[in-house]
């Protein structure tokens, strides 16, 4: 295992991780271990393929686009 300092948190940083360990019953060092943990193993998103993603789940209305009369007329009949 290797040690690792790090100098000069900010003080409302610190507040957050000492208050995130409390409530999850680690010490301090456990939680910082554990945060840092979880930031490695996030996996990296390609913008390419979220943004195709978030393409596919638009649907374009088939009575052309939304306007503030039909979304109303929408609502009316319950289906929004």
């Amino acid at each position: 295992m290797a040690t690792l300092t790090i100098k000069n948190i900010p003080d409302p940083v610190y507040e957050r991780l000492k208050r995130q360990a409390v409530e999850h019953r680690r010490s301090l060092n456990q939680e910082v271990i554990v945060r840092l943990e979880q930031s490695i193993a996030s996996t990296p998103v390609d913008p390419a393929t979220f943004l195709a993603q978030i393409r596919a789940l638009r649907v374009k209305p088939r009575k052309g686009p939304l306007t503030d009369r039909l979304i109303t007329k929408l609502k009316r009949q319950g289906r929004l």
